[in-house]
């Protein structure tokens, strides 16, 4: 599948899978962080 091969093999896929893996390493941190924030004032 050219998809897969262009995802892994070029820059332009790299980066993208770089910002995927940004985007959801952030995600997780806001979420973690906003339910200790709720838990601590109640």
């Amino acid at each position: 599948m050219k998809i897969w091969t262009d995802l892994f093999s070029t820059d332009y896929g790299l980066m993208s899978v770089a910002v995927l893996t940004l985007m959801l390493l952030i995600g997780a941190f806001m979420l973690h962080m906003f339910v200790n924030k709720m838990n601590a004032d109640a």
